[in-house]
């Protein structure tokens, strides 16, 4: 059976598991030629094995603890944080505490210009140089 996504002008719920039984599960929001959104659940404990993705993502936590690994760093996410990537950035994420993350990918057809490099301070806070 083909995966129904939300149609535009509808309303999905993206409350936290925690809140709302039956959102233990990741799924796929919405999917254009533009970009996908993807309601992403890790578990306590649980990896996704470092990947890529060729355009630019966006990561919110909507709940929990994630760390998100990095080549150059390991950053934590929790309620509210946001962090964004280039395109081509490789990065796996651990779920320290359960979390519910708002994942969205941007495709990225004709402009694959890069924003910067990331370097990580000793307080481990991103420094972000133009290339």
């Amino acid at each position: 059976m083909a995966m129904q996504h939300v149609r535009p002008g509808e309303v999905f719920d993206l409350a936290p598991s925690s809140s709302s039984p039956g959102n233990e599960f990741s799924v796929a929001i919405v999917k254009t030629k533009m970009f996908e959104a993807v309601r992403l659940v890790v578990l306590s404990g649980t990896s996704i094995k470092e990947h890529k993705f060729d355009g630019p993502i966006m990561l919110q936590c909507l709940e929990g603890r994630v760390l998100l690994g990095l080549s150059e760093c390991t950053r934590e996410l929790s309620d509210g944080h946001w962090l964004y990537l280039d395109g081509g950035t490789p990065h796996s994420i651990r779920g320290i505490q359960d979390a519910t993350l708002l994942l969205t990918i941007l495709f990225s057809h004709q402009d694959r210009t890069i924003a910067g490099q990331i370097t990580c301070s000793q307080d481990r806070n991103p420094t972000v140089t133009a290339s």
